[in-house]
């Protein structure tokens, strides 16, 4: 699969069974992920991963700080949870944004690579993501933000994938140069 297959052909799968990736291929994916932009260098992250048994104790904390039972059974949904740990670092050049911005590329990477190797996944958030049950089960210091996880496993095989439209992409792009302005506006594209 070519760069803009993989990136025009991945969608957010809801729907993961088992397998999921071993370890050592998580972490061959991930350390190819983490090669995103990251001015700094900081790697202003870290990933928890949750499988088997874990995966109920992340959904008793969600329980338990909902108050909704039917929470407890949401992290059972994918075989592999990753969880997704921002740790902004403060006093530094880079600004907190752009630390943000280097985590959410990373994250976006390693849909990609999982995407590209068969594997689906899906980048799930919700209002529960600052709670205190959550952040004490995950052991998250008080520095740091939980962005969510991405659950991956195995497609089911008979999801219907939903196609993307495309935009005008012309409405989304501008320039000081009015030459390219004309351009665009003539024939979507640069000549």
């Amino acid at each position: 699969m070519n760069p803009i297959q993989a990136i025009v052909s991945r969608r957010s799968v809801a729907r993961l069974t088992a397998p999921a990736p071993a370890d050592h291929e998580l972490m061959l994916l991930v350390e190819k992920a983490a090669t995103a932009p990251d001015h700094g260098l900081l790697r202003p992250w870290r990933l928890i991963v949750i499988r088997g048994e874990a995966r109920r104790i992340v959904g008793s904390a969600l329980a338990a700080d909902t108050g909704d039972d039917r929470d407890a059974g949401k992290p059972l949904r994918a075989p592999l949870l990753v969880t997704i740990v921002f740790q902004p670092q403060a006093g530094r050049k880079v600004a907190e944004w752009e630390q943000l911005a280097a985590t959410s590329a990373m994250v976006q990477n390693l849909s990609l690579l999982l995407h590209i190797r068969g594997w689906g996944s899906i980048w799930r958030t919700g209002p529960h993501l600052d709670k205190p049950a959550i952040r004490e089960a995950l052991g998250l210091a008080e520095s740091e933000r939980l962005l969510g996880w991405l659950y991956i496993g195995t497609p089911e095989p008979h999801q219907r994938v939903v196609r993307r439209p495309s935009m005008d992409v012309r409405t989304r792009v501008s320039s000081l140069d009015e030459t390219l302005d004309q351009s665009l506006d003539q024939s979507g594209a640069r000549s």
